[in-house]
């Protein structure tokens, strides 16, 4: 048996991060959950957050996501969001930037309330991952 994950991290036009690791970890409506080998079957929605995944070797993914749907079933973990970015690809000044912008826009809005939900979570994604 296994002591890995297979993990796969998919966004809605790519897949973002592929590999074997030892622990999950994903913001979902029912709280932050951590997924470790043989976890019990899962299926959850995921909110806009960020997504740790510490692999064999001692490193740490960290990636960006927006809402979507975290599977857990016989060692394989996916993650399918409409969005999600590696935190070493997100540029931090720009995700202020856009924080700065949606906030501006005024939070009333649904459009720009997403945009401070994304935003927010590109930069708690970089700052985790520093």
């Amino acid at each position: 048996m296994s002591d890995l994950l297979q993990v796969e991290l998919v966004s809605a036009d790519r897949l973002v991060w592929s590999g074997e690791a030892t622990m999950v970890i994903a913001r979902t409506t029912d709280g932050d959950v951590g997924i470790l080998p043989h976890h019990a079957p899962l299926l959850s929605l995921l909110v806009d957050g960020v997504v740790d995944v510490q692999t064999d070797d001692g490193e740490t993914w960290v990636a960006a996501v927006s809402a979507g749907f975290l599977s857990v079933a016989a060692n394989r973990v996916s993650i399918l969001a409409e969005y999600a970015e590696m935190s070493h690809d997100i540029d931090l000044e720009k995700a202020r930037q856009d924080l700065e912008r949606a906030h501006a826009a005024g939070e009333n809005d649904d459009d720009a309330a997403e945009a401070v939900r994304r935003a927010e979570a590109r930069i708690r994604a970089v700052e985790k991952a520093s």
